[in-house]
């Protein structure tokens, strides 16, 4: 085993010098040692020949060869300390066989110093393979600029002819390049190889890489790829420092590096040591014919975007079987470059437990909205599953639409349409357009019609469990849609949902619900009264009354007290109390938001704000049904008549009560407390 090694050593040693004459006497036997394009050699703080960095740069370099061989032909390392370390990379491309990786480990690290003399830093990219070496220790985040862009495809396809252009080619490529994207992000050699009929292909990334940088360097090269020779369908590569993309018409041949030795295993070296010199015949077939299956069953995973492990931890499989005969599965890659590898101008959004980007599916052509779940989220996780098992049921032109998900390249992925007007919450706070009356009227009739749907009209009861402006989604032509079902339960009609747990967003949470943990209609209707005065007064839950504005209206209960400037007190109420004493003095279109300066119906306005005290009861034994709230917002049913002073409920014993306390611990996607505005501007 000792004499293999030395060996192995002895030869990679001849050949490195073989390699390094022939650089230095500026003759290379051909491409394989010839950096292209030229090698990015540093310029400023040379080293000189008789100094500490020059030694420890000859000790790294002679160490590369035997290292990457050692490893699946690939190293990362370093040699000496201090000032004078250097840190080294190197890695053979896995569209050349072993002779040219092996040729490419000895004779890059030993001709690049002829190449580059005196640099402290270079970044070098040869056919088969890539070398980087600095003072500095080598950034793990994926560098995207590129150095070999699309070329004629007679230079690369191998006299394969090239494919007309044509929307199935077109279709093909972008299957190509979302499984490349995706797999390579999967794969624990950051390797991937697929094909879609004409084409075949190959990604592949420095083994230094996470899964996430590997597959945002995958995806910007598959965008430009895109981009910058649209109508080459015979073939491309682009090639950089941190990754390589390639495809081209008719099989591409890819060879698979070897079972990297595991440390102090002499065995496994000797094994190594008779595949790189082809000592042992026999003991390469086997290893390869098992990564060859190993690579496969992965390529499947990484296609499928379905990450058992993950899938374990998060939900389990009949998510997924369910999910099958709706939405779209996507790759993880489609969705990469659909958003642009989630770059931060894509960003519509971010809630709780993740963000939301606009993205362009071209093979659908499709604007979506996709949110990502947070990596560490286990909540996020449990919302993921929900929503995937709960929307993909549903079907309602006001609730918003899951047209995809995806699972897999370490990600939670939930792909939506894409509401072009934003969140309803959006319009009524942070728009400098006032959002006039009539398109208000019409999102309380569809919001209604979405609850009466999801609790009266569908097999079961959904209990959506999170109502709220920012989760009321608006179209084109402003239509209400309901969305984010994260934290939406399915029980049989007429029974109610028990949990340990208080989830929701505060200012919106039925108290009985806060203190008991049921769940019912109630609580839902609760929240659509709640939002129904949001729309009608343009407050927020929590609003300000001033003991300027009337002393006879002090409120006998309050959320909070405090003296302004002018040492008046000011009383901190929630909408439905302050909407209430406007009800009980016979004024209660006073309450209307003021922007609208009486450009309303009356009749409607009068109608919105009644049911929404109606509904937003603190004692849910005297709220309605939806059915019976829907009624009389569609001026089916008279008004209800209420009492003057809002009811307060047998639970509430101040200054305890959860109803009025200014936070709550909850298991909701975004609770908020009396002084923070609900964060929660995901469109879904």
């Amino acid at each position: 085993m000792a004499s293999s090694r030395v060996f192995l050593l002895a030869i990679i040693a001849v050949v490195a010098r073989l390699r390094t004459a022939m650089v230095a006497d500026g003759q290379p036997d051909d491409n394989i040692l010839r950096p292209w394009p030229p090698p990015d050699c540093s310029t400023a703080d040379n080293y000189t020949a008789d100094s500490q960095y020059k030694r420890n740069l000859d000790e790294l370099l002679a160490s590369l060869p035997a290292a990457a061989g050692d490893n699946g032909w690939f190293y990362e390392g370093s040699a000496g300390a201090g000032a004078d370390e250097v840190f080294g990379l190197i890695m053979c491309y896995a569209d050349h066989n072993a002779t040219a990786c092996l040729d490419c480990l000895a004779g890059a690290p030993a001709g690049i110093t002829a190449v580059c003399p005196g640099s402290r830093s270079v970044r070098a990219v040869y056919d088969a393979c890539v070398l980087r070496y600095s003072a500095a220790p080598i950034t793990t985040t994926a560098d995207l600029g590129y150095l070999h862009h699309p070329v004629n495809a007679g230079t690369i396809t191998r006299g394969e002819p090239a494919v007309a252009a044509s929307e199935s080619a077109r279709a093909a490529w972008m299957e190509l390049m979302s499984e490349l994207t995706g797999g390579v992000a999967g794969s624990p050699l950051r390797l991937a190889n697929g094909s879609a009929p004409p084409y075949s292909g190959m990604a592949q990334c420095t083994r230094d890489l996470n899964a996430s940088e590997c597959s945002r360097c995958v995806s910007s090269y598959a965008e430009r790829l895109g981009e910058l020779f649209p109508n080459n369908t015979g073939g491309g590569v682009i090639k950089g420092y941190s990754c390589y993309l390639r495809y081209q018409v008719g099989v591409l041949d890819v060879t698979l590096p070897p079972v990297p030795v595991p440390p102090g295993s002499s065995s496994s070296s000797n094994s190594k040591t008779g595949i790189l010199i082809g000592v042992s015949v026999g003991a390469m077939l086997i290893v390869l014919v098992v990564f060859i299956r190993l690579a496969q069953r992965q390529r499947k995973k990484a296609s499928r975007c379905v990450d058992e492990e993950e899938a374990s931890e998060t939900t389990d499989d009949e998510v997924f079987e369910e999910a099958g005969t709706g939405p779209k599965q996507f790759r993880y890659g489609e969705l990469a470059m659909a958003t642009g590898n989630f770059s931060d101008k894509h960003k519509l959004g971010e809630g709780g437990f993740g963000s939301v980007y606009r993205g362009y599916i071209k093979e659908m052509d499709l604007h979506v909205a996709i949110k990502r779940v947070s990596k560490g989220s286990k909540q996020g996780r449990k919302e993921y599953a929900s929503e995937v098992r709960i929307i993909n049921l549903l079907r309602h032109r006001n609730l918003v639409q899951l047209i995809g998900w995806c699972h897999g390249g370490g990600e939670l992925l939930l792909v939506y349409e894409l509401m072009p007007n934003g969140s309803l919450d959006t319009h009524l706070y942070r728009s400098a357009q006032l959002l006039p009356w009539q398109p208000r009227h019409e999102i309380v009739l569809g919001l209604g019609s979405a609850l009466l749907y999801l609790h009266q009209d569908w097999e079961q009861c959904v209990l959506h469990r999170d109502i709220k402006p920012s989760n009321v989604m608006l179209d084109a032509s402003f239509t209400a849609k309901l969305g984010d079902f994260g934290l939406a339960r399915l029980v049989d009609h007429g029974r109610r949902s028990h949990t340990t747990v208080v989830a929701g967003t505060m200012g919106y949470m039925d108290p009985d619900y806060m203190i008991n943990g049921r769940a019912g209609t109630e609580s839902d209707v609760y929240s659509f009264g709640v939002v129904l005065l949001e729309i009608a007064c343009g407050r927020r839950p929590l609003v300000v009354s001033s003991r300027g504005e009337d002393d006879s209206r002090r409120p006998l209960l309050a959320l909070a007290r405090h003296d302004d400037e002018d040492g008046e007190e000011d009383v901190v109420l929630h909408i439905v109390q302050w909407v209430w004493e406007f009800y009980g003095r016979g004024a209660i279109l006073d309450a209307a938001d003021a922007r609208l300066k009486g450009e309303f119906d009356a009749g409607e306005m009068e109608t919105v704000m009644v049911v929404g005290l109606w509904c937003a009861q603190p004692d849910r034994s005297l709220r309605p049904s939806i059915r019976q709230a829907v009624n009389v917002l569609r001026r089916e049913a008279p008004l209800p008549s209420l009492p003057a002073m809002m009811p307060v409920p047998t639970f509430f014993s101040p200054p305890n009560a959860p109803y009025y306390t200014s936070s709550v611990a909850t298991g909701g996607s975004s609770s908020t407390t009396a002084s923070t505005p609900d964060k929660n501007v995901v469109p879904n």
